[in-house]
Parts: C-alpha cells; structure tokens; sequence
C-alpha cells in the first residue's frame, strides 16, 4: 500500500496543485473584478459562466493526472478547455485554463526521448497552440476586444503558453538524455572490458591447460613405459628394475621442477626465465636424453650452424619445445617400440624447421587404453599460430606420423 501510494503522489500531485490554484483564483476574481469598476472581464461568483469556468477547470486537472500514460492526447484535450471556456463565456478566467496546459506540454515534451516522436509531438504542440488561440480569442471578443486585437492577443497567449514551456522542457529532456546516454556508454565500456578480462582470463587458463598437459603427459608417458618395465624386470633381471626405478625417480623430479616452474612463472611474470629455467631449442638433447633413458628409440640430428637458434625468440624456442615434448610423448604412447627422428634444420637463412618423425608402431602393449582424439594436436597449432609459426604434422606413406614445424628466425 505504501508503495502505491509513493507512485501515486508524483502523479496527482500537479493536477491537485494546479486545481487548488486555478479555483481560489476564479472565487477571487470576481472580488477584484468588483472592487476595480475599471475590469469588467470576470463572471460573477455562481453565475452560470462562473460554473462552467468551475467545471471545466475542474475536468483538466481530472485529465491532467493521465499525462504519464497518454502525453498528447491530454495536451490537446487540457488545451481544448481554453475553446469550451471562450465559448461559455468565461472572459478573463479562460487564461487560467493555461496553468494545466503548461503542466500538460512539459509532460508531452519530457515523456520520452524526442526523436523517437519527433512529428507527432510537432502536430499536438501546434494543434494545442491554435486550441488555446482560439479560446483566448473568443474570450477576448466576448468582453468587447476588436476582432484583431482579440486575434493577436490568443496568438500571443497561445505561443506564451506552448512555445517557451516546450524549448525549456526540450533543453531539460536533451540534457536528461545526454547525460543517460553517457551513463549507458559508461555500461557498455564497463561490460566490455568485463568481456575482455573474461576473455583474458580464459586464455590464460587455456594456456595453463597446455602448459600442464605438455609436462604432465610427457614424464607421466615416461613413468608409464618405465613402471611397466619394471614389472616385467622385477624377477629376472633386479638390475634392470633398480635402473628404471632411477629413471622413474628422474622423470619425476623433473616433472615435479618443470611444474614448479611453472609456478613460479604464474606468480612472478617478470622472473620468468631465470626462475622457470624456460626450455630452448639447445634443451632438446637433454630431452632426447630422457625420452632414451624411457625407452624410446630417437635419433637427433641438427642442420646448420647452432648460432642460427638464438635468432629464434624465446617465446618460439619455448613453443618448439613443447611441440616436440608433445610429438615424442605420443609416439611413446600411440606408437610404441617405433624409431623417432628428430632434426633440426637451421640451414635457412629466414627460418627453422623442426622435424620429428616416427615410424609405425612395433608392438601394442596389452593394458592400451582405447584410442581417443586429445587436444594435444590442438594446443601444438596454438602455440604456433601465437608465434607466427606454420605447423604441418599428419600420417606418413609408412603409417606413422610426422610433425614439421616451420619458425621464422
């Protein structure tokens, strides 16, 4: 109940105002009409024009409590009171009739953004112009004006009433809008750099993803082969097992230093280098070292002269890493006992191409899990349309899979 009537009280309260107003001046005026024989313009207080100034007056504040609802049907019916009052022969009291139409233009003006009713406000602010005129001239000619006199003094009345109310609600309007349309610009900004951050914070976690993966599934690949050594070795031959159990213990701890540095990136991004020890193209024998170490058959040769390497950009030294990290730990894992080659060929004078290549497999390990389609080819495109690099990898004529990953020096 105390909601509506707070929603209530800003519509009606200018409908009473102007009621309350526009009636102690019509009991008033006739006193002041009697006590100046000079002003003759005023019907005597209960005589019947005096009544219909009273009704009138009365129905447009009635009306005036819709101009929320219907802005321009209400102007032109508050305005049409001024023609009723001229014709009743209210005299002078027709001009009290522009107190509802003043209320009744701001309203019409200020109810929506006005390019949206641009003509249609055009039409009903001129209708209601000529509607006060014509009330004010008929008024006036009823008390004895000449005909012209009477004429120019509604025109007057009517762009007095019309005209000045409608530029200053229009001004009042324009800035409202304005000042909306920069609060809903202000929005939009706000919600799009939301958008950007969500952006950026699903790339990073992307990003992270692919980092854990490549370490991830390279040792644990690794560990894998390696354990599964040991099973086998456990019982006939102990030396064996003791040296893959060595080999586990040192995938690791380098995958355990590897996500550390990982990190230690995520919290301190200026330190990355130095505190991740970011891998390089002059890392891959040691990778070729551990990838040996678990069981995998590789060759690694280099082309051209190493010093060609440090052109590449640290960002795509790492991208070409992980690239063959990835390549190696699926020929390990879809591929097994199968021979690997890997070159690196800095002969170019603009460019690096990476090379790894496996044959088809040799065996199929009992305990292989079904074959299903990872991300891991995914993320290698990643990484090298972010460096700028062109990645080609696909099945060969022998059954395996290579992977060539051009690096611009």
């Amino acid at each position: 109940m105390n909601e509506e009537m707070t929603r209530m009280v800003p519509r009606l309260l200018p409908p009473v105002v102007v009621w309350l107003l526009t009636t102690v001046l019509l009991v008033v005026a006739p006193g002041l009409d009697a006590a100046d024989s000079s002003v003759a313009g005023t019907p005597a207080l209960g005589s019947g024009a005096w009544w219909v100034a009273f009704v009138v007056l009365t129905a447009q504040a009635v009306v005036l409590a819709e101009r929320r609802a219907r802005p321009l049907p209400v102007l032109l019916i508050v305005a049409a009171a001024s023609v009723v009052l001229g014709l009743g022969g209210a005299g002078d009291v027709t001009s009290l009739s522009a107190a509802a139409v003043l209320v009744a233009v701001w309203s019409a003006v200020t109810a929506a953004p006005l390019p949206r009713r641009a003509r249609a406000l055009a039409g009903a602010l001129t209708g209601a112009g000529l509607l006060v005129a014509a009330g004010t001239a008929l008024s006036q000619t009823n008390i004895g004006l000449p005909a012209g006199t009477a004429v120019l003094a509604g025109l007057v009345q009517g762009a007095g009433v019309i005209v000045l109310p409608a530029l200053l609600a229009a001004t009042v309007r324009a800035r409202r809008d304005a000042r909306e349309a920069r609060s809903d610009l202000a929005r939009a900004v706000d919600r799009e750099q939301s958008a950007h951050i969500a952006a950026a914070i699903a790339e990073e976690r992307t990003a992270m993803a692919r980092e854990l993966h490549d370490i991830a599934a390279h040792h644990l690949t690794g560990i894998a082969v390696m354990t599964g050594a040991v099973e086998r070795q456990i019982d006939i031959d102990p030396a064996g097992a003791k040296e893959s159990v060595r080999q586990v213990r040192t995938q690791s701890t380098a995958m355990l230093r590897e996500l550390r540095g990982l990190v230690t990136l995520l919290r301190s991004p200026g330190q990355a280098a130095e505190a991740s020890g970011q891998e390089r193209l002059s890392h891959l024998p040691s990778l070729v070292e551990d990838a040996r170490r678990a069981g995998l058959e590789v060759s690694f040769a280099t082309l051209g002269p190493e010093a060609a390497l440090e052109q590449v950009g640290p960002l795509a030294q790492l991208s070409a890493y992980r690239t063959v990290q990835e390549c190696l730990a699926n020929a390990a894992r879809h591929a097994p006992g199968a021979r690997c080659e890997l070159v690196v060929d800095s002969r170019g004078p603009d460019e690096v191409v990476v090379t790894v290549r496996n044959g088809p497999p040799r065996t199929t390990p009992p305990d292989r899990p079904p074959k299903r389609h990872g991300l891991g080819l995914v993320g290698m495109q990643e990484r090298a349309d972010l460096t700028g690099s062109i990645l080609e990898a696909g099945p060969t004529a022998e059954g395996g899979w290579q992977a060539l990953l051009r690096i611009p020096g």
